[in-house]
């Protein structure tokens, strides 16, 4: 469509039509088209259709409100991560697509005995996002649940859940045998098995919280089971997939993520538990 026909649209129809693009195709229109369709481009009526339905629904949850003067700079502002929920969580936008992203902190998981302080300890940490995070001081049963409900995410969407881990200095016998990862919504399940190990390929500890060793460590195929690798991420911590589903929207279910290793009665310790991060998988 040349530059005439798009100053002759009405506004709203504009609107329509980039609404059906993407912010990051939004931003990109502005070097190809006029002056004044590139103000359509910048306009609150196109900018409200990358923001999510509950827009302000999220708005009121958010520990630090902000002032904002129009639709892009919000979208700009949500696509920056943003503490809600007293804090428990984390939401923001994805900047490309406009999907949502959540993050759980380890306060907002179900971690088993992670009240008692013999085998569970909270920390603050300068370089997680939340106030404190979860370390394993020692412990035998190892589980971790976490949930969230696909209402909360933006439909026709496949999203990734990940654990946020890293490994204390003194970590041990978190290796000896594979965590088992589960994801289930509705009727579909997803499982797998992984090393709690710090990715071998990198020697860096950006953390400065030192490498669990891999001294016990041993590999055991597993046939039926997807096996799964630790990724660290640029940030330092290290993510675990549990799983990737599509949600359409059309119920009300939890999404249910799990990791333990319940077989083994060695005890293991070091484990520094972040929380658990649901994203559009790209």
């Amino acid at each position: 469509m040349s530059e005439i026909g798009l100053d002759l649209l009405p506004e709203d129809c504009f609107a329509q039509i980039m609404s059906l693009t993407s912010p990051q195709d939004a931003c990109r229109s502005v070097v190809f088209v006029s002056s004044l369709a590139r103000f359509m481009v910048d306009s609150d009526a196109v900018w409200q259709k990358f923001l999510p339905s509950d827009c302000e629904e999220i708005l009121s949850r958010l520990v630090s409100p902000f002032d904002y003067s129009s639709q892009k700079e919000l979208f700009a502002r949500l696509s920056k991560p943003q503490l809600i929920d007293g804090g428990r969580k984390i939401f923001s936008i994805d900047k490309s697509s406009g999907k949502k992203r959540y993050m759980l902190s380890a306060r907002e998981l179900s971690i088993t005995w992670a009240s008692h302080p013999l085998y569970w300890s909270w920390k603050p940490l300068p370089q997680s996002r939340f106030e404190e995070v979860a370390e394993l001081r020692t412990i035998s049963w190892l589980e971790i649940q976490g949930m969230l409900n696909t209402r909360l995410l933006s439909p026709g969407t496949i999203y990734g859940a990940y654990l946020i881990v890293n490994f204390a200095g003194r970590a041990y016998g978190l290796d000896f045998l594979p965590s088992e990862v589960s994801l289930e919504v509705g009727n579909f399940r997803s499982r797998g098995n992984v090393y709690l190990a710090r990715p071998e390929t990198k020697e860096q500890d950006p953390l400065g919280l030192g490498c669990l060793s891999s001294a016990s460590r041993r590999r055991s195929k597993v046939s039926e089971e997807r096996e799964l690798v630790p990724v660290e991420r640029k940030d330092g911590w290290i993510e675990i997939e549990f799983g990737h589903f599509y949600n359409d929207h059309q119920g009300d279910e939890e999404v249910k993520m799990c990791l333990k290793e319940v077989k083994g009665e060695h005890l293991k310790g070091g484990l520094l538990v972040e929380g658990i991060e649901l994203r559009p998988k790209e």
